[in-house]
């Protein structure tokens, strides 16, 4: 029996990544200077230049209002807060919450586009759903080595890697909650003879906008679960703390900035939750 020969399938993607390096190289860096200027005028000017006392008052009432004058997330928001500056993790939390905004958000817009393309074209889905299978079952490590090839190191490869990561629900969310518009209602545009758009913007996407709201929740959970991974290429954070407290076996040092990551998440995920229900409940 014949045995076939070993495919070359790592040099093929070797290949691939250098001739995209070098192709996109003007693209590429200019991201790279000018994203990243960006990003760390946005973390370290804009964020770190708010008065922490006022940072956490305004999350705390954002909270009371959003969880319908509840006490319990507008304390834990406050007190949660507080424990990180009393840690003095405080410009990580900044940089760690400015990769989860810019990379939830370039998530967001990729996402919902390429969802509602897939709710209106059984083609597109059937092309767009391995894809994503993919891009959800790669273990997220892998994503690094694209992102250091392209952008070096630093926080533009962390939202990278983070965005390659993290859209896949938004993408599926949306897609899923148009299908499920009910066809009555569907009808009934049709026969008041609403455009395509139309349809889609007053009619499709506001019915579907819970469903929609979940899958941004997802989203901006893996891109929160990035963090640590993205230390590992130069992104700052608490996750670069958790990083370091790992190489120097400081447990101590590792657990605390962990706590921070499961405090920011809680308060991440609670807030999207509550705006969902909102949007719900007045739907």
């Amino acid at each position: 029996m014949k045995i076939i020969p070993k495919l070359p399938v790592a040099e093929w993607v070797s290949a691939a990544t250098e001739w995209t390096t070098d192709t996109f190289e003007f693209l590429f860096d200019f991201i790279k200077e000018d994203f990243g200027n960006f990003i760390e005028f946005f973390a370290e000017g804009l964020l770190m230049g708010i008065p922490i006392w006022l940072f956490i008052v305004v999350v705390g009432l954002i909270a009371f209002f959003i969880s319908g004058k509840r006490i319990g997330l507008t304390a834990f928001s406050v007190i949660g807060l507080w424990f990180i500056q009393n840690q003095e993790l405080w410009p990580e939390l900044m940089n760690t919450f400015t990769l989860v905004i810019f990379a939830s958000l370039i998530s967001v817009i990729i996402g919902v586009p390429f969802g509602i393309w897939m709710a209106k074209s059984k083609v597109v889905q059937s092309i767009l759903t391995p894809i994503l299978d993919f891009m959800q079952t790669m273990p997220a490590f892998v994503y690094l080595i694209p992102a250091v090839a392209f952008f070096s190191i630093g926080m533009v490869p962390g939202v990278f890697a983070s965005v390659i990561f993290a859209t896949p629900p938004t993408v599926r969310f949306t897609n899923l909650g148009i299908r499920q518009v009910s066809h009555q209602l569907i009808e009934a545009s049709d026969a008041f003879g609403t455009t395509g758009f139309q349809k889609l913007f007053k009619v499709q996407l506001p019915m579907a906008k819970k469903t929609i709201m979940a899958g941004i929740n997802q989203t901006v959970m893996l891109a929160l679960s990035m963090v640590v991974i993205a230390s590992m290429i130069g992104a700052k954070g608490l996750g670069q703390t958790v990083i370091t407290g790992l190489q120097r076996a400081e447990v101590g040092t590792g657990f605390v900035a962990g706590l921070g990551i499961v405090i920011l998440a809680i308060i991440i995920d609670r807030f999207t939750q509550n705006l969902n229900t909102q949007r719900g409940d007045q739907a």
